[in-house]
Parts: structure tokens; C-alpha cells; sequence
């Protein structure tokens, strides 16, 4: 799906967006920004985003480092321009003019944390970036990574929602890491090449709440159910595998900068008018009675222009999505408590 962001000539970038359904002179000029920019995921991020030649402006915002990763990044012989941001002084700045805001600010999980030890700080660092979104680019696309997602997503509507700003299409959790996971991991135990497998991942961000689709997984393999149920397991551990791994330098920063970016990618696509733009994605859903659930949505101009159903599911993921529910409740209650207080 990066074919087009790693262009080398004009030549190529201009048959690269011909390849999206655009002419080189008629895609719009969008700005991105990203919001922990000079962080573990935002450094990767910002290069990927760099590298998007939809992407007109990019703004880079941190509280401190920025303007070295956007001198950094600025070098790259692509479309967008790159300013960096530094300090709250300036976060009005960064974001005035936005079309999409991507958010991997935060502090990082390290072994033995959970994603709900992380929540006292992360939820205080999102509640303050979504009041100035509010007040700066409150018709941007919002898409949100700083964890817990469960919890900060409900944060984030809260604030739109106290501030008159609120619109439910264009408020997504980033639940892509999961789909990018367990597409890898079915791939390995299919033994079918990965760029043509497609997996639905529902439900939450966190733990029990990521339930894959293998049932639905394309193309059809005969796995066994204790398959099945070892790459539910893997894809739902799949963080706690990075951070283990890392022993306790660090979390899944590369992998989710890639998710990260595919994501925006599409949400640009579907601002940009490309149809069919089908992605997995935590927002508010009548789905389930929950009021955010993570399922297919096709994007549009509008943010999300339909979310699907969940289809046929196998007994066990009927099992596992009713096992998910009290804690994923439980984590949407959090966040929007967290948002009414003070």
C-alpha cells in the first residue's frame, strides 16, 4: 500500500496518484498533522506521512525535539512542506488549517504496564490536544493512537462534544495495528502470501477487546481451531510481545508508525473522493449496544460515510465478542468520566 509514497521521480509519483484515480494537478492540497511528532511512533510516523504525496503541509507538534525532526524530514525530496512546532505556545499554530490530525502523543507501555496503567497520563495529554483541536481545526479528521484507544477515543468525543464541535464521522480510534498483526501472523500459519490476505479485527484496542475475524479471513485456509485460537491469542498479545522483546526499552513504535500511516492514507483517500475505501476502525457504532465498537467503515469526504455490520461469525468469536463487552464498557465509561471531571 506504499507503493505510492515511496516515489522517485516525478515520473513515478504522477503514475502513482493516476493509480489512486487522480491526475497529478487535481489533488487537493491537504495539511496533516501530527501531534507527538518527535516520540517513539511520531518520528517514524512523520517520515511515512513525508513520503504520502497526498499530503501538501505537513505540521509536526511536540513539546520539545521538533524542530530537528522536521528539519530532519524536511530534506526529503517530496511534495509536502514540513514545519515544526514546539511547546503548547505554538500547538494553535500547528494545527490551524488541518484537514486530518493524527494523535500518538503519550507516554509509551513498558513490561508489566497494562494499557489502563497508562491512562491517568495519556488520558490528561489527549483531553488537552482534543480542547485545542476543538478550538483550532474543529472540521479535521481526528485520528487518535495514544493509548488506551478504548478510553481515549470516548475522551475525545466528550471534549468535541462540550465544545459544540462534535462530529461522530470524523472521530476514529487507530485500530490498524491489530489488522496489520493479525494479517501477518495468519499469513505465516497459512502459508499464503501476506499482500493478498484481508482479516477483520472488531471490537476494542486492548487485550480480550481486539477480536480478529478469522472466520472471515481471505484468502480461506483450513486452520485448525487450535490455530484459531493461537492466532487470536498472538494478535491480541501482540504488544505485550514487542514490549517484552524489547525488554523494556521500548514498545511497538515501527510497527504502529506503519499502521499509523496506512491509516491516514486512507482517510486522505476518502477525503480525496477514492471509492470503496474499506478500514477497520474503533468510532461510535450502533453495531453492538456499545457506543464505540471497532468494524469495517468506508471512508468518504465526510470521515465515515457507512459502517458494516459484523457478519457471520464462528461460535468462537460469538464467545469471544461476548467476553470482550464487560471490559470494553468498562474502558468507554472510563474515558468518558475522565472527560466530565473539572
Amino acid at each position: 500500500m506504499f507503493r505510492s509514497m515511496l516515489v522517485r521521480s516525478s515520473s513515478s509519483a504522477k503514475q502513482a496518484l493516476l493509480r489512486r484515480g487522480f491526475s497529478s494537478e487535481s489533488v487537493p492540497e491537504r495539511k496533516v498533522a501530527i501531534l507527538g511528532a518527535a516520540g517513539g511512533i511520531g518520528q517514524p510516523l512523520a517520515l511515512l506521512m513525508k513520503l504520502n504525496p497526498l499530503v501538501s503541509s505537513l505540521s509536526l507538534y511536540d513539546i520539545a525535539n521538533t524542530p530537528g525532526v522536521a528539519a530532519d524530514v524536511s530534506h526529503i525530496n517530496t511534495r509536502s512542506q514540513v514545519v515544526g512546532y514546539m511547546g503548547d505556545d505554538n500547538l494553535g499554530k500547528a494545527l490551524e488549517g488541518a484537514d486530518l490530525v493524527v494523535i500518538p502523543a503519550g507516554v509509551p507501555r513498558k513490561p508489566g504496564m497494562t494499557r489502563d496503567d497508562l491512562f491517568n497520563i495519556n488520558a490528561g495529554i489527549v483531553k488537552s490536544l482534543c480542547t485545542a483541536i476543538a478550538k483550532y481545526c474543529p472540521h479535521a479528521i481526528v485520528n487518535m493512537i495514544s493509548n488506551p484507544v478504548n478510553s481515549t477515543v470516548p475522551i475525545a468525543a466528550e471534549v468535541f462534544k462540550k465544545a459544540g464541535t462534535y462530529d461522530e464521522k470524523k472521530l476514529f480510534g487507530v485500530t490498524t495495528l491489530d489488522v496489520v498483526r493479525a494479517k501477518t501472523f495468519y499469513a505465516g500459519k497459512a502459508n499464503v502470501p501476506v499482500a493478498e490476505v484481508n482479516v477483520p479485527v472488531v471490537g476494542g484496542h486492548a487485550g480480550v477487546t481486539i477480536l480478529p475475524l478469522f472466520s472471515q479471513a481471505t484468502p480461506k485456509a483450513n486452520l485448525s481451531d487450535e490455530d484459531i485460537n493461537a492466532l487470536t491469542k498472538r494478535t491480541q498479545d501482540g504488544g505485550t510481545e514487542v514490549v517484552e522483546a524489547k525488554a523494556g526499552k521500548g514498545s511497538a513504535t515501527l510497527s504502529m508508525a506503519y499502521a499509523g500511516a496506512l491509516f491516514a492514507d486512507a482517510c486522505l483517500k476518502g477525503l480525496n473522493g477514492v471509492p470503496d475505501v474499506v478500514e477497520c476502525s474503533f468510532v461510535q457504532s450502533t453495531v453492538t449496544e456499545l457506543p464505540f465498537f471497532a468494524s469495517k467503515v468506508r471512508l468518504g469526504k465526510n470521515g465515515v460515510e457507512e459502517i458494516y455490520d459484523l457478519g457471520p461469525l464462528s461460535d468462537f468469536e460469538k464467545q469471544g465478542l461476548e467476553a470482550m463487552k464487560t471490559e470494553l464498557k468498562s474502558s468507554i465509561e472510563k474515558g468518558i468520566k475522565f472527560a466530565n471531571q473539572s
